[in-house]
């Protein structure tokens, strides 16, 4: 019982496109065994004659190189290894939240403690925290009553990095404070 394995290009996870098997163009490539031996720079047709003895597929796995690099492999297992490599890869990394706390010029001390525990909180958690105060009316003229609120809050929180320095951007000035990193030794 013979199988024709005549693939053209595939794309994996929405990456570059390989070549396979008659897929593959160029005249010479070399050639790399399912074993890791490498077998030299040949033709693509002894190359495929090659793959084909060993039931397996030639792979373009690296076409910028001169001359290209294929690999005979099975590309099946090759694609299902890939994808579960990026899967693996996306369950492990960390997603950031950038939690908002908005304060007033003139807010009171409960208040501003209260923010403080929240923005804490949001912290310990990992995220980060935008810390933001809305200049209302002839408030504009009293910026730096802003800047020390922002200050402030950043010193009443010990546990969190100035990651953006306060910045006034039209009627609100901004701050982004940032996890401390832990130190592991």
């Amino acid at each position: 019982m013979f199988q024709t394995k005549f693939w053209r290009c595939f794309t994996i996870a929405g990456k570059k496109e390989l070549e396979i098997n008659e897929g593959i163009r160029d005249k010479e490539v070399r050639v790399i065994d399912a074993d890791g031996t490498q077998l030299g720079i040949m033709s693509v047709r002894d190359a495929q004659k090659r793959a084909d003895e060993k039931n397996l597929d030639l792979v373009k796995i690296a076409p910028q190189a001169q001359p290209p690099v294929c690999k005979i492999l099975d590309y099946g297992k090759y694609r299902f290894e890939l994808q579960k490599r990026d899967k693996e890869a996306k369950k492990n990394q960390k997603v950031v939240d950038i939690k908002e706390i908005r304060l007033s010029l003139n807010i009171d001390t409960n208040d501003f403690n209260t923010k403080v525990n929240q923005a804490a909180k949001f912290l310990a958690k990992g995220d980060k925290v935008k810390v933001s105060i809305r200049f209302r009316g002839r408030e504009m003229a009293h910026t730096n009553l802003g800047l020390d609120v922002h200050k402030r809050f950043a010193e009443a929180l010990p546990g969190a990095v100035v990651e953006k320095q306060p910045k006034l951007e039209g009627r609100s000035m901004q701050m982004f404070l940032a996890p401390a990193p832990s130190k592991q030794n």
